[in-house]
Order: structure tokens, then C-alpha cells, then sequence
């Protein structure tokens, strides 16, 4: 028997001043960097008016599309039994999958050169909603390699 107890969060949520999302808040604090919450606050909202100006829809739903688009299902885990490492796959979290999604999505904005970052967030975020772009391929890869490693499914935990 597993000896780790359930951690329950005790974290208040905090709301963005646009949008009253948590999720964009939540996204807004890992796009932060040093601690500069108004510059990363005004990458995001310009990101998202640039968003609404290229889709003619409202730039907070394209947003939560975009991140469901790119939140992954399943990934695999690395376990050992015996003398072999098997790549397991288990379904993940909600809220894994979000933070997951948002990670994705950043890394992806920040792997681009040349132009601001809000137009590297916007052009991510839109081609995530259209269902392209790196970080929604980073999801597919990861379905894909669950897929193929489903046989070792009886290991899991």
C-alpha cells in the first residue's frame, strides 16, 4: 500500500482584471518572468486582442480552445519491473493536463526569434486553435507514443 497521502491544495485562486479567468491567470504567471506580472499581463492581453482581430471571434474563447485543443489525454510514465524499463501509459490529470497544455504553448511562443513575444504568443495560439503549430504536434506525439506503448498498459500503478 502507498504510503503518500493525498495533498489537497489550499491555494486561493487569482482571478486576471480582463477576463476574471483562472486559467488566463494562471497562464499570464507562467509567462512572468522576474517577477514583472504588468509585462506579462500586457504580452497576454495583446496577444488575445490580436487574436480577436485575425478570427473575428473574442479572443478569451479562442484562447480556452486553443488550450483544449493542446491539453494531452494520456503520456507515458517510465516504471521498471524486472531487469526492463517499460514507457506505461496512464491518463493524465486535469489539471496536469492544463498546466501541461499552457507549458506546451509557452515553450513553443518562446522557441520562435525576431518578432515580440505577443506576436509569437498570438501566431501559437491561433495555429493551437486551428490545430497545428508545435505545440499541438507535442500532443500528438505524446498520444502517439502512449498508443504504441498500450501492450505495457497491465503495468501501470
Amino acid at each position: 500500500m502507498s504510503r503518500k497521502k493525498v495533498v489537497r491544495k489550499r491555494r486561493k485562486i487569482i482571478l486576471d482584471s480582463q477576463y476574471h479567468s483562472p486559467l488566463l491567470s494562471k497562464f499570464i504567471r507562467m509567462i512572468m518572468w522576474d517577477g514583472k506580472l504588468s509585462t506579462a499581463e500586457d504580452i497576454v492581453y495583446a496577444a488575445l486582442e490580436d487574436l480577436q482581430s485575425k478570427t473575428e471571434e473574442p479572443g478569451i474563447d479562442v484562447f480556452q480552445r486553443a488550450l483544449q485543443n493542446v491539453k494531452p489525454l494520456l503520456k507515458v510514465k517510465a516504471r521498471r519491473v524486472g531487469g526492463a524499463t517499460y514507457q506505461i501509459p496512464i491518463e493524465v490529470p486535469d489539471d496536469l493536463g492544463w498546466a501541461l497544455a499552457m507549458r506546451w504553448l509557452i515553450t513553443a511562443a518562446r522557441a520562435g526569434s525576431g518578432a515580440p513575444m505577443q506576436e509569437k504568443l498570438a501566431k501559437e495560439l491561433l495555429s493551437a486553435w486551428k490545430k497545428e503549430g508545435s505545440a499541438y504536434r507535442k500532443r500528438e506525439e505524446t498520444h502517439k507514443m502512449a498508443e504504441a506503448n498500450r501492450a505495457f498498459a497491465h503495468y501501470r500503478v
